[in-house]
């Protein structure tokens, strides 16, 4: 049970990790009919140990589409013409998703709108609304 470093912190035991090979689309000639090359990957980030909760939590919003509802991430590769790089891109693939995920994004400060930025807004207003007022039929008096 080989484990693969993803941070300095977090490493996955291969275990979690399980490939099925498929046949790909695209290039290869008569091969695209006879090897199987591309490769899905799938990795269960709900019920991973690996993972602490909260990076678990962030690299599923990070998923998306790819993201089943069981909790398992799915990533498809099939750019190359043979099954080695597929493996390796799409073991990049989800070890680029898992750093991402590391990232704590930084919690926004709420400000207030200074008083100066509330009077400039309203004078543009007043002043486009009086361009507008100006456009109409003059007023017969």
């Amino acid at each position: 049970m080989p484990r693969i470093p993803v941070t300095d912190h977090i490493s996955i035991d291969s275990d979690e990790i399980e490939e099925r090979f498929v046949r790909a689309s695209g290039p290869g000639g008569q091969n695209v009919n006879k090897v199987s090359s591309a490769v899905e990957l799938r990795f269960d980030a709900r019920g991973s140990p690996s993972l602490p909760d909260a990076v678990s939590a962030r690299v599923q919003k990070l998923a998306g589409s790819r993201l089943t509802l069981d909790g398992v991430i799915v990533i498809q590769a099939q750019e190359y013409r043979d099954q080695p790089r597929n493996r390796e891109a799409a073991l990049e693939r989800l070890l680029d998703l898992i750093r991402q995920a590391t990232i704590v994004p930084k919690r926004r400060k709420a400000t207030k709108a200074t008083y100066s930025s509330k009077v400039k807004r309203l004078e543009g207003k007043t002043k486009r609304s009086t361009v507008k007022a100006a456009r109409g039929k003059p007023k017969l008096d």
